[in-house]
């Protein structure tokens, strides 16, 4: 199971989760009180192992300051929010510069079932999805769960087509039964492991970690 420790804004929790096993850490860039400059998640991006991957996550931002960002960042792949992200989304995804490809995560609310055929319309070159609960005046980052029981059908039938991330309300306690039920490639948390917003609860990011690459499904 693939694990994303979202919303890292500090050295010492980016280690923290790296040690526990995560497979990204994600770095906001977009208006949050975990909101990161690029200057300072480079320094973060630098001291990690090269396995790890570090998404930057915007929010409709242009095309031209994604791209500069994840230059500045050290970005290896970019968790889009927004209809502006879809204009990336359908243009080439290598860095500038390199022939590296970044990897592009589309970020979506929970469809419902007469949605997803449209939403497989949009995915341009995304590698993954992420489904995020559905809350009104918010892109993303809610901290609430959804129905995953209504969203298992849905989910199955994406599955085919892409990999699926799940977000929303997930913590250590949540995220096995999570895991279970939707069957996803991968799950994201931010504030399901936090003291406060911004500064990570290094043993709930240790409990999440395992509860979710414990299970064998």
């Amino acid at each position: 199971m693939w694990v994303k420790i979202c919303g890292t804004t500090n050295l010492d929790d980016a280690l923290a989760a790296v040690d526990a096993g995560a497979d990204a850490l994600g770095f906001v860039f977009a208006e949050s009180p975990r909101r990161m400059e690029p200057a300072a998640a480079g320094e973060i991006t630098r001291a990690v192992p090269e396995r790890v991957e570090r998404i930057g996550v915007f929010v409709d931002e242009s095309t031209e300051r994604i791209r500069k960002i994840v230059e500045e960042a050290g970005l290896t792949g970019v968790q889009l929010h927004g209809d502006k992200g879809l204009e990336f989304a359908m243009s080439s995804t290598g860095e500038p510069g390199s022939s590296r490809r970044l990897q592009l995560i589309l970020a979506f609310p929970t469809p419902r079932s007469g949605e997803i055929s449209q939403l497989l319309l949009r995915l341009g070159n995304a590698d993954r999805v992420l489904l995020d609960t559905a809350v009104q005046g918010k892109r993303g980052g809610s901290g609430e769960t959804w129905n995953w029981e209504m969203g298992r059908a849905s989910l199955e039938i994406m599955s085919g087509h892409m990999k699926i991330i799940i977000a929303g309300g997930l913590t250590p306690g949540n995220v096995a039964d999570a895991i279970r039920t939707l069957r996803p490639w991968g799950v994201d948390v931010s504030s399901g492991v936090e003291l406060e917003p911004g500064k990570k609860d290094h043993e709930k990011v240790r409990a999440f970690v395992k509860a979710a690459k414990s299970l064998r499904l």
